[in-house]
């Protein structure tokens, strides 16, 4: 049941982060006549307002079978009803599945345009801060309750805001690849240099609302068990893939994306929208891991209460 908790639990994470990040990059990245509604974007949302909503379904389930020790109170409407209604993860669930429900069906009979996208990234972000309250942020008792949650909403959703880019851009380096055109090239860049606009303010959201998190969830005394339990070390690893996803992020910033705009006027561009597009795979890739870890991580008694 526990690995069913953490299944769930990543694939909610990962449709939120992509239903809170794509629309938004949409909406900051994409200028000028660029900003003409492209449709390439509406089934990547529609499959993870769809993931979203099967998830939340799926974890109130999971949770439920959990706190009752039966995986057959699960089918118990009862005790489904107690757990989502009585309950702050149950509150939490509810609130997620109703936003990824009614993400779904904007998506289904809304057109794609600039309205659609910032529907969808208002109740994407709402999906996305929900998980403070299923997670360790909304445990902290005491005065500095209200600072670990207000720092754990706003690590994922900076987390969101990256990863929902990632997912954007590579679909948009796909239709770019597969049809390329001078119009279509310079619309990438110029997506590119929107989301590098935004990457140095996330990064350091993420920084800061980490040192935060770490302080309450590993502290002080903590540092030195960091090695010597499961938490600690899973932690040190999602450290290791945030620091190559950085690596990557300079690289498209600093390398990938100037090489695209040197061939843009040279009509040569494959060779460098191939190398960019590999970039931004290693990049989601490490992400997707990334949630993986944190998935794990929600199950897990941090350092602190070793």
């Amino acid at each position: 049941m526990d690995a069913a908790v953490v299944a769930v639990r990543f694939l909610q994470f990962a449709a939120a982060t992509v239903l809170f990040g794509a629309p938004l990059f949409l909406l900051y990245a994409l200028k000028g006549p660029d900003r003409a509604a492209p449709v390439w974007p509406r089934p990547l949302l529609v499959i993870a307002s769809l993931g979203l909503t099967l998830g939340a379904v799926a974890a109130l389930l999971a949770q439920t079978a959990m706190m009752v020790g039966d995986p057959a109170a699960a089918l118990d409407g009862g005790m489904l009803s107690t757990v989502m209604l009585e309950t702050p993860f149950g509150l939490a669930i509810a609130a997620r599945g109703l936003a990824a429900a009614a993400a779904l069906a904007l998506c289904l009979l809304w057109r794609p345009s600039p309205g659609l996208w910032l529907a969808l990234t208002g109740l994407g972000g709402a999906a996305l801060a929900s998980f403070a309250w299923t997670g360790h942020g909304a445990a902290t008792e005491g005065p500095g309750g209200p600072l670990h949650l207000a720092a754990d909403i706003l690590h994922l959703l900076a987390a969101g805001v990256w990863i929902g880019a990632l997912a954007a851009l590579a679909l948009m380096l796909r239709a770019t690849i597969r049809a390329p055109n001078p119009a279509g090239v310079r619309a990438l860049h110029a997506a590119l240099a929107g989301f590098s606009g935004i990457g140095s303010a996330v990064v350091a959201t993420l920084v800061l609302t980490g040192l935060v998190n770490s302080w309450f969830l590993v502290g002080f005394e903590g540092v030195g068990r960091m090695t010597t339990s499961p938490y600690g070390l899973l932690l040190l690893a999602k450290l290791g893939l945030f620091a190559a996803m950085l690596a990557l992020a300079a690289a498209n910033r600093f390398a990938h994306t100037p090489r695209l705009a040197a061939v843009m006027a040279d009509d040569s561009p494959a060779a460098a929208l191939r190398a960019l597009r590999r970039s931004v795979l290693l990049e989601t890739a490490l992400a997707a891991a990334v949630v993986a870890l944190v998935a794990v991580l929600g199950n897990l008694a941090p350092v602190s209460a070793g």
